[in-house]
């Protein structure tokens, strides 16, 4: 059972305003994970990027970032939570301001893992510091949902903002944009967080690092890879094989090391390993419809950029009304499996809402339902997700634990991501040749890349109805009793219990 002492009333009186600085670094890093999505047709031509290839301008940052999450943490645990803020920060904004400036495909996929790094010590930092510095259940619960908020919010704000940054700008601002929101959370930072870490001397789980991040990449560039060569073919079964040994293989190595990367009792809790199962299922529903859809909207629909980015907009406004109106409340009272199931079917059911879309459905029967029932779900996810993620974790495992979910996040991202890519890919291919006869069209290719984007929709819709069985039976975490008793000692500066579990 967790307990917690009241703060110092002068840490006490900042920690709203320290609020804002960190929920700042995280919106970057959200935004930063979708503002480049609408700019994607833009780029792919400037820079002569073939379509299978198309998603690595995602992947590159996310799967950085997600191999890269746990060394992240522990270092934020060991080497203070605020260096490693503000560390993460002032990289960030470097790696964007190179990736704005890249005129070749391989320079802007480097500065896009460059970010990804530095954003991998900047996400569990951040959340590491709210986590410790929001101790008190009702506070929390707050404090947990402007961040949920945050969090599943970002991603439609990053659209919304690379539309208008690539119509009346260049797709180059998607990047360049990170650069002065980043040195804004940073000066902030430096004034009002206060610093944090664990007690003793850390031991880098180097061989860990080396075999998370090897095996990550070896599935998502041998899922890239069967577009052009096949799902049978020697070198993605190679690929993916490697990957799987070398996956297992650090699954061994934590369980053997003194001082593991992810140390195997994080997960091992039904109620955390629920809460970062449910956060990626929602990373894979949101980041395939944000690819879905914005290639959907410019290239069969003909939207310019700002207008896409203003489509997305009910989806945001969804997102807000489910985590801050209504998730926030809920949240100290009901068990998270009753949020958390619920929020994975409905982006399931805003994937298959995909199936209802012709090449001239309009944009009120066609993108908006399947944005709001996206939105809605992820309103009802992330609060609950991140909130169970971080509770109930001794301090010393507040930066790993928080770089856990994120973790889960980034890797479902780039795997989701690079697997729904590819299934879209090959089915438009397969469906262009299939109806060689009626002669290459712009009509026939928009049929092409609408039945590839559904197809996708439909195995991710499948995905995540799955996955919430899976989370049904795992997170059978029962309602949080908070106790009055409890609040009232706090508020008196004694100890006193927050949340029982079982």
């Amino acid at each position: 059972m967790a307990t917690t002492r009241a703060q110092d009333p002068t840490a006490d009186s900042r920690r709203w305003v320290a609020l804002f600085f960190i929920g700042l670094a995280q919106l970057m890093i959200v935004l930063d994970g979708t503002v480049v999505n609408i700019a994607l047709p833009s780029l792919q031509r400037d820079l002569g990027i073939s379509d299978g290839d198309r998603q690595w301008i995602i992947t590159a940052y996310t799967l950085a970032f997600g191999s890269l999450l746990l060394l992240g943490g522990r270092i934020a645990d060991y080497t203070g939570r605020k260096r490693t803020f503000l560390i993460g920060l002032f990289g960030f904004a470097g790696a964007s301001a190179l990736g704005g400036m890249a005129d070749t495909f391989e320079l802007l996929l480097s500065a896009r893992a460059l970010q990804g790094g530095f954003a991998a010590l900047l996400g569990p930092s951040a959340l590491s510091l709210l986590t410790v510095t929001f101790t008190q259940p009702k506070e929390r619960a707050k404090a947990f949902g402007i961040w949920g908020a945050i969090t599943a919010v970002g991603g439609a704000i990053g659209l919304l903002a690379g539309g208008a940054l690539t119509d009346y700008l260049d797709w180059r601002w998607c990047l360049y944009i990170s650069v002065p929101i980043a040195l804004v959370a940073a000066l902030g930072g430096a004034a009002v967080v206060a610093e944090s870490r664990s007690q003793g001397k850390a031991r880098f789980d180097i061989p860990g690092v080396l075999l998370v991040t090897s095996g990550l990449v070896a599935i998502v560039y041998g899922t890239t890879q069967a577009e052009s060569d096949g799902w049978g073919s020697a070198k993605v079964l190679g690929l993916l094989a490697a990957g799987a040994v070398l996956l297992a293989a650090f699954a061994f190595v934590e369980s053997r090391v003194s001082q593991p990367m992810l140390p195997p009792r994080l997960i091992a809790n039904r109620t955390r390993g629920g809460a970062y199962l449910s956060a990626g299922l929602a990373m894979i529903g949101m980041f395939g419809a944000f690819l879905f859809m914005t290639y959907y909207l410019q290239a069969v629909k003909g939207y310019s950029p700002i207008r896409t980015g203003v489509a997305f907009l009910p989806m945001t406004v969804a997102v807000l009304a489910s985590a801050g109106a209504f998730t926030t409340r809920l949240l100290p009272k009901l068990a998270p499996r009753l949020l958390i199931v619920p929020g994975i079917l409905l982006i399931a059911s805003g994937m298959l809402w995909l199936r209802t879309m012709d090449t001239d459905t309009a944009y009120a029967q066609g993108v908006l339902v399947s944005g709001l029932l996206l939105g809605l779900g992820a309103g009802l996810i992330m609060p609950v997700a991140f909130n169970y993620a971080t509770h109930d974790v001794d301090k010393r495992d507040a930066g790993i634990a928080s770089a856990s979910v994120n973790t889960a996040q980034q890797v479902s991202s780039s795997i989701g991501t690079a697997l729904l890519n590819t299934i879209a890919s090959s089915v438009t291919v397969d469906y262009v040749a299939s109806h060689a006869s009626r002669g290459m069209s712009p009509g026939l290719a928009k049929e092409a890349m609408l039945e590839g984007f559904v197809t996708a929709g439909t195995w991710a819709a499948g995905i995540l109805v799955v996955g919430a069985l899976i989370v049904a039976v795992l997170m059978n975490t029962p309602r949080p009793r908070v106790q009055a008793e409890a609040e009232d000692a706090e508020s008196a500066g004694h100890s006193a219990p927050v949340l029982a579990h079982p």
